[in-house]
């Protein structure tokens, strides 16, 4: 039986569990202001933008004969989706394109960017599925490295500058007409998305870190009200179903990235429950229960009264 200090100890499992919370912390703080903007597939789309820029690295890679055939897959994907990010605000401000439209068009050629690139830098499609659904075997220090990097950067951003991206988030208009820099928020967004996609890729995996931004928001809608308490738990429910789910995998073999997403579907139900429960109960007439269906039978019995 693997201990809690093997876990600790071992980089083949240390280097993924700091990488989990750091998940979890970065996530919640971007899905925040993407459900505000009602842009919850943003992340999809940049996760499939990503697989392209994981192809592309492997295929300079190859060219430059690194060792490992990967060793730039996480700068690649990175460095596409951050270009992605930027290119879906121009799309829709230039052409007038809508977000549904740029976003299904970053899904179908960054899916389909990535498989054939990686043929031509001489792998094959499965050598993504680590990427796709996230794998711990592959996880490095270089990448643990350059995941704290990046949750810094989206902290800053997110936390430091919650303010100014709330308000342009909450009315694009009303902050436009204020004179708020509304063009360089929305990119700012889509920039810690993508770099969030990027550190999640080897844990939760591309087509997965999507639910990862939004559900926990989602759960901590349905618990607390206000924007920065939804953050604040939504940071908490994600950080423990990110390390919940990984410690699962490591005594179940498991997906970890799917482990974890079901883990918040899961609180998300609990959540939703509780809130109906609550819900019902604050309707309840405060002298106790409404009346029943036999007590209104003689009523409905006496039929509509007349004057």
């Amino acid at each position: 039986m693997i201990s809690m200090l093997d876990i600790l100890t071992s980089d083949l499992l240390r280097y993924p569990l700091i990488i989990a919370v750091l998940i979890g912390l970065t996530a919640p703080v971007v899905g925040t202001y993407l459900v505000q903007k009602r842009l919850s597939l943003l992340g999809d789309g940049l996760g499939h933008v990503a697989l392209t820029g994981v192809a592309v690295g492997w295929l300079v890679g190859a060219w430059l004969a690194a060792t490992p055939a990967d060793l730039l897959a996480i700068p690649g994907a990175l460095a596409a989706s951050v270009i992605g990010a930027v290119l879906i605000e121009y799309v829709r401000e230039i052409s007038h394109t809508s977000r549904d439209v740029a976003l299904a068009i970053l899904f179908y050629g960054g899916i389909a960017g990535g498989v054939v690139i990686i043929q031509l830098a001489g792998g094959t499609s499965q050598n993504l599925m680590g990427y796709l659904f996230g794998s711990l075997s592959t996880v490095t220090r270089l990448d643990t490295v350059i995941a704290l990097v990046l949750a810094v950067v989206v902290l800053a951003i997110g936390v430091g500058l919650s303010g100014l991206l709330a308000a342009v988030t909450a009315d694009d208009e009303f902050a436009r007409a204020a004179g708020l820099p509304v063009r360089t928020v929305n990119i700012l967004i889509a920039v810690m998305a993508a770099l969030t996609v990027t550190l999640s890729m080897r844990i939760v995996g591309a087509l997965m870190v999507s639910a990862l931004m939004i559900v926990p928001v989602a759960a901590a809608q349905h618990l607390v009200v206000g924007f920065a308490r939804t953050m604040r738990t939504a940071m908490v429910i994600a950080v423990l179903c990110a390390v919940g789910g990984l410690l699962i995998t490591v005594y179940v073999d498991l997906p970890p990235g799917g482990v974890i997403v079901l883990l918040t579907i899961a609180v998300y139900v609990a959540a939703l429950v509780v809130r109906s429960l609550l819900a019902a109960r604050r309707s309840r007439p405060a002298g106790g229960p409404g009346p029943t269906a036999a007590d209104a039978a003689p009523v409905a019995a006496r039929g509509p009264s007349h004057r």
